[in-house]
């Protein structure tokens, strides 16, 4: 399933699949896969952790299996359920059959053909796969509870069918972008890695890799201008999607360069709040792309 040698290996790798790791990343996602532990990506929205999962799934070449986390989050949504609309159909099919034998009818409606597996089910029975708990910070210290004890083992007791395990333990990326902090039982059972915004190197290489046609001029004066918007006191400052979208943006409007005025008639592809929008006009922050 893994037989890259090493991290630098293992950024050329990804590099093929148009993912531009740096060496501290390459390394700790080197080390998740060697050693078989989840790996942790914290960072502000739009590093590239989730796109890191995306990634290494295709490498892999294994599926990607997203577990999108949110307020209210529970075990069954998760995990598993069962399908009672079928199982009621099988009830009534089974009365007009004349059939009334109890313990017959309780052992077919807990059949293995009516439970839907969710996400965390569908990880341990799929092999290879790769396992994306996206924005686990988002979730309620109840599930990240529940979510510890589910990696600690890969196995899952279903009362009604027994213990289903994990012929092979999934690859599991695990991120958070630090909208609460995250219980360290959780991070201590993970390799840990902290994504910051690219440099301007580094993004100016991923505008050329994901969108070649930019070329060289435009793409250095995007990312020059995204470093400043960074720079400003924003409430989302611009991550590497945004940036790409801007890209994407100026080249359908067919722009080889980026001047005042384009920039600020395409704001909306990089900043999605109306108050960075004004900030940003307001303190002339375009005025020198």
């Amino acid at each position: 399933m893994f037989d890259i040698e090493s991290p630098e290996m293992l950024a050329k790798v990804l590099e093929k699949h148009s993912y531009l790791a740096d060496d501290g990343l390459a390394t700790a996602c080197f080390l998740a896969l060697r050693m078989g532990r989840p790996l942790f990506l914290e960072g502000e929205a739009g590093v590239g952790k989730t796109e890191l999962a995306k990634t290494i799934a295709t490498v892999l070449d294994a599926p990607l299996i997203r577990l999108q986390c949110y307020e209210g989050l529970d075990a069954a949504q998760a995990l598993y359920d069962w399908d009672f609309p079928r199982q009621l159909l099988h009830l009534k099919a089974a009365e007009a059959a004349g059939i009334d034998d109890a313990a017959r009818l309780e052992g077919e409606l807990y059949d293995r053909r009516y439970l839907i597996s969710r996400p965390l089910l569908r990880a341990l029975e799929t092999q290879p796969s790769v396992l994306l708990v996206d924005e686990v910070d988002r979730a309620d210290d109840e599930f990240e509870a529940f979510l510890l004890e589910v990696l600690s083992d890969f196995q899952i007791s279903i009362p009604e069918l027994g213990t289903v395990s994990a012929e092979r333990p999934p690859v599991v990326v695990i991120t958070s972008n630090r909208t609460r902090e995250v219980h360290d039982a959780l991070k201590r059972r993970c390799l840990y890695h902290w994504l910051e915004h690219p440099t301007f190197e580094r993004e100016v290489a991923i505008l050329l890799k994901r969108l070649p046609a930019c070329g060289e001029a435009l793409a250095a004066q995007v990312a020059r201008a995204t470093e400043r918007l960074r720079e400003a006191d924003l409430v989302k400052p611009p991550g590497i999607a945004e940036t790409l979208d801007w890209t994407e943006a100026l080249l359908t409007l067919g722009a080889r360069d980026l001047d005042p005025g384009l920039a600020a008639a395409t704001l909306g592809a990089v900043l999605k709040y109306r108050e960075d929008q004004e900030t940003v006009l307001k303190n002339g922050l375009l005025n020198h792309v």
